[in-house]
């Protein structure tokens, strides 16, 4: 099950688990639209892999597998 990760691994921003913003990669590194397209251009700087859209967990499902709430923060592997 995906881990949901809170906010992005460059800017910190808040990406709550229905946030269509979500970007993730094969190992749940988790980053936001903006630094996925715009600084990574679509590679995870933690691994090479590809970075794609976050599925959204159903809200009634949350209740029994809530997201993750520890954060990665990381932004010296986030330069362009």
């Amino acid at each position: 099950m995906l881990e949901l990760r809170p906010g992005c691994e460059c800017c910190d921003c808040d990406l709550p688990p229905a946030s269509p913003l979500a970007r993730i990669c094969s190992f749940e590194c988790t980053f936001c639209a903006p630094c996925a397209e715009q600084v990574l251009h679509g590679i995870c700087p933690n691994c090479g892999g590809e970075l794609v859209p976050r599925p959204v967990r159903p809200a009634a499902k949350l209740l029994n597998n809530p997201a993750s709430t520890q954060r990665v923060f990381k932004p010296q592997g986030c330069s362009a």
